[in-house]
């Protein structure tokens, strides 16, 4: 069971929890809920047969996307594996970076090995995606046949509209579709993200522990309080907290969820991380003395592997560090809260994805701003547009 400590370092406004059922309603009225419905078991068991069966053929995945066509799963796979060890198969990520030196590197790397590709967009028409996709496929023309392309590409999009769902109905490639009612940075439970984690994680039991987020609706909207309250006493930024360096990126999912969901409308909280003990060398001094605008969400792994330093288990030293840093940073007028897992693993990542999600909506809702947009991420595109065609 994850645990959650909302209130021994932040004081919260209660007039808040009053709003409660409003919220609520708000968010059971909303549209763009879909994350919330259990996937279709036979869509999850599709899912992990495409990926045994690009494995027959391919030595690596080249997973194309974006935002949140990306990060989640780029976020869970790196939590969930070794530090040191290898993949045999590997899950390349792309679309992400508009840098040459990376492009032309990883089109060089392609050329010597057998690879498959899912490209994944919901508009078909996401620049960055679209570059690497085009460059990908003009590799492929050249190492492959039709055929053979047709067994190494799967298209996740809309099931019914846009560029590359055109492409799936004129060349019969495979595809998944993301649904109408889920938006990008809440699609971790779409083909979007499972294709991709597939490949390295037992997905039965991260679909499994996801929807046993659902428990956690009372704390979820606790934790919107506490995050809209510290806002109001002028805390404007919080610093998400791990103590492992393998929670980076779930750090830099956070970071998107929250940030894409509440900045808006001149309102939100703006999101950073850092990974502890490390960065309490570089930041650690801010976060003390500095501009009193931070307030720190603490995620916490309760058990981990063991090995022992003079009579310690060094993993209790890291969660003796976390609560001490806690305490000493609330001497500095910087309020936190912690959550708690039990360790990490499929389940309770899926758990607490789903806890994020939750408050993430619930917040929008108590900032009253719609959590499910990003009308703010159109400008620069629009500019681009000006300036280029793609």
């Amino acid at each position: 069971m994850i645990k959650f400590d909302f209130t021994s370092m932040c004081n919260y406004d209660n007039d808040l929890m009053s709003r409660k059922d409003e919220v609520l309603q708000k968010f059971k009225d909303s549209y763009m809920t879909g994350w919330t419905k259990k996937i279709d078991s036979n869509l999850v068991q599709d899912i992990i047969a495409t990926s045994k069966e690009i494995k027959k053929h391919s030595k690596c995945l080249v997973v194309i996307g974006i935002g949140g066509s990306f990060l989640g799963s780029f976020a869970v796979r790196k939590a969930l594996a070794p530090y040191f060890k290898d993949d045999d198969f590997k899950v390349i990520y792309a679309g992400t970076t508009l840098s040459s030196d990376y492009i032309n590197e990883l089109l060089d790397y392609l050329r010597t090995v057998d690879f498959s590709v899912n490209v994944i967009s919901k508009s078909g028409t996401t620049m960055e995606t679209t570059i690497a996709y085009t460059l990908i496929m003009q590799l492929m023309r050249e190492k492959y046949n039709m055929e053979d392309i047709k067994k190494r590409l799967v298209i996740t999009t809309d099931p019914v509209k846009g560029t590359l769902r055109e492409e799936v109905n004129t060349n019969g490639y495979k595809s998944f579709p993301i649904p109408d009612d889920i938006g990008g940075r809440y699609s971790i439970m779409t083909a979007a993200h499972l294709l991709p984690l597939a490949f390295s994680i037992d997905l039965n039991k991260f679909v499994e522990g996801y929807y046993l987020g659902n428990e956690y609706i009372d704390q979820a909207f606790m934790y919107a309080v506490c995050r809209k309250s510290l806002f109001d006493q002028g805390k404007i930024v919080e610093n998400f907290v791990v103590f492992e360096e393998k929670l980076n990126y779930f750090s830099e999912w956070l970071k998107q969820l929250f940030g894409e969901t509440e900045g808006k409308s001149g309102v939100g909280i703006l999101p950073m991380s850092t990974v502890f003990t490390r960065d309490l060398h570089s930041l650690g001094q801010f976060i003390q003395e500095g501009n009193k605008i931070i307030f720190e969400t603490f995620i916490k792994i309760e058990n981990s592997s063991k090995i022992e330093f003079k009579s310690y288990d060094l993993h209790h030293i890291n969660n003796v560090v976390l609560d001490s840093v806690r305490v000493a940073h609330k001497s500095g007028d910087v309020s936190s809260i912690l959550i708690t897992l039990p360790e990490i693993n499929e389940k309770y990542l899926g758990e607490i994805i789903y806890f994020f999600m939750l408050s993430a909506a619930f917040s929008g809702f108590l900032f009253n701003i719609n959590p499910f947009n990003q009308p703010g991420v159109e400008v620069y595109k629009k500019e681009v547009r000006e300036n280029i065609i793609i």
